[in-house]
Order: structure tokens, then C-alpha cells, then sequence
């Protein structure tokens, strides 16, 4: 059986760039399954996803492949990064009171749905213990107040050491994260917000939704930065709805539509298709 990897590239726009990728692996003797590419024209930038698998008699291993590629990368001044396809990576969610996202990832990790191992959940509340430890997950309950908040967030950062983590996944966990441990996960921490960017921000924006009569409710999923809900969008998602609904019918209606832009997101993540430039994100899908 072939070995499959997953290479993402991206940096300066060039002549010869798919060339020069392609040909490398041509030489390991590799079938590209997938190839999404696209030139930013505007910024002058080349992104690129392979999935490509090798025959076991050409096969140098992990090791070798990413050797192989790491030098013509760095000939080429391209950002890159090379890891088996399939690899699931490590993900610690946070949560408070509100269960649905959670909910949906948990059962999306445990069908194998997202290609992630949920490793651990943090909450602020106790609420959601039997339904972690059910899925066989340890849970920890990490009180947050103004006066632990520092503690707390040291707690979270040991967690994150102590499992290996290669994504933190704020699940409706309703604190503001200080600005040092934004910067600390930076690349490495989703967010889902219950609004459609930028519109209707802070308390209650489905409450402002309804007072404003929209007629579409939507969620936000985006990288978390220092700057409160401003983090490069990864994935978004809306429902039409009208004046028949009430505050609680868009609540529920929005529910939907947060579990979606997060797993989205999340899989996007995990499956190397998201590319941050600048504010921006490019999705190679």
C-alpha cells in the first residue's frame, strides 16, 4: 500500500513553482490524489495543497520525504509544511455552559468524522463532566474569576503541554482570553462566535438580531488573536430566517449554524486546507 502524504506550500509567485513540485514527486514515483492551488494576484503569492501517495519500494519514510521537500522549499523561499494524510491531530476543547458544539465534536471525533483526538476538555462550569467522561475524555473544571484568571490560564498552558496539544478549540467557552496566552496559540486556537462577522457583536447578539428584524441568522469560526473576535475568519455559515421568530427560534436556529462553522473549521484546520495571510485565510478545498 502506498504512503500517503499532505504538503502544503505557500510564498513568492514565481514561473515553475507547480513544476518544481510536481516533478519532485514524480520522482518518488507518487500519485496525486488531490491538488488545489490558487495565485493571489493581489499579493503577489503562490498557495498550493498536494495529497500524494508513494510506493512502499520508493518510500524514504517521513523522514526522507519531508528531507526531500524541505530543501526545495527552502530553495524556492516557500513557506511549507509535509505530515502523513490521515494524521489526527490532538485537540483540547474548551467550553462553559452551552453544550452544543461540544456536543457535535465529540461525536464527530469519536465517528471519525474530523480527523482529531480530542484529548482533553477545560470548562469554567462542572456542568458537562458526565458527558465528557462518557466519551472516555478527561475533563478538568478550571474556575475562572478577575482575581484567578492568570492561574488559570497557566493551568490551561500546562494542559496543553501535558497532552500534547495541537489545537485548542474554544467551543461557546464564554471568557476573554488574556492577550499573552492569545499570542502563546497563535495558529493553534479556534473560536466560535455566535454572530455573523462583524455585525451584532457582544451581549446577546441574537436579542440585537431580532430588534433589528434580520433575516438571516449566522456563526462566525476564526482564529483566536489579542484583538477580541478580529482573528482571520476560517468559516462561516448562515440560515434565513424572518419575522415569524422569536428571540429563543433564533438562538435555536443559530445553534445549527455554530456547530457547522466550528467543525468546519475544525476539519479545514486539522486537514491542512486553512493558510492564514495577513487578516486573511485562503481555503484550499
Amino acid at each position: 500500500m502506498d504512503a500517503s502524504y499532505v504538503l502544503t506550500v505557500d510564498g513568492p509567485e514565481r514561473r515553475g513553482l507547480l513544476h518544481a513540485l510536481t516533478g519532485l514527486q514524480v520522482e518518488l514515483g507518487a500519485n496525486i490524489s488531490q491538488l488545489q492551488q490558487f495565485d493571489d494576484h493581489i499579493g503577489d503569492r503562490y498557495f498550493a495543497r498536494f495529497e500524494f501517495g508513494v510506493p512502499t519500494e520508493n518510500d524514504p519514510g517521513l523522514d526522507g520525504v519531508r528531507e526531500r521537500f524541505g530543501e526545495l522549499c527552502e530553495s524556492l523561499e516557500l513557506n511549507w509544511q509535509l505530515w502523513p494524510a490521515g494524521h489526527k491531530r490532538r485537540v483540547l476543547v474548551m467550553v462553559s455552559k452551552f453544550a452544543h458544539c461540544l456536543n457535535d465534536l465529540l461525536f464527530r471525533a469519536r465517528t471519525d468524522d474530523i480527523p482529531i483526538e480530542i484529548v482533553a476538555v477545560v470548562s469554567n462550569h462542572p456542568d458537562h463532566r458526565d458527558l465528557v467522561e462518557w466519551h472516555d475524555i478527561p475533563f478538568f473544571h478550571v474556575p475562572v474569576s478577575a482575581d484567578t484568571k492568570p492561574e488559570a490560564e497557566a493551568r490551561l498552558l500546562e494542559l496543553v503541554d501535558e497532552y500534547d496539544v495541537d489545537l485548542v478549540v474554544l467551543a461557546r467557552y464564554m471568557q476573554i482570553l488574556s492577550d499573552g496566552l492569545a499570542a502563546q496559540l497563535t495558529g493553534r486556537a479556534i473560536n466560535i462566535h455566535h454572530s455573523f462577522l462583524p455585525s451584532f457583536k457582544g451581549a446577546k447578539p441574537y436579542h440585537q438580531a431580532w430588534e433589528r428584524g434580520v433575516k438571516t441568522v449566522g456563526a462566525t469560526a476564526h482564529y483566536v488573536t489579542a484583538d477580541l473576535d478580529e482573528g482571520p475568519i476560517i468559516s462561516q455559515q448562515v440560515q434565513e430566517v424572518d419575522h415569524s421568530y422569536d428571540p429563543d427560534d433564533l438562538v435555536a436556529a443559530g445553534r445549527d449554524t455554530e456547530c457547522k462553522a466550528l467543525s468546519n473549521a475544525v476539519r479545514w484546520h486539522c486537514e491542512g486546507r486553512v493558510v492564514t495571510t495577513g487578516r486573511r485565510t485562503v481555503l484550499l478545498r
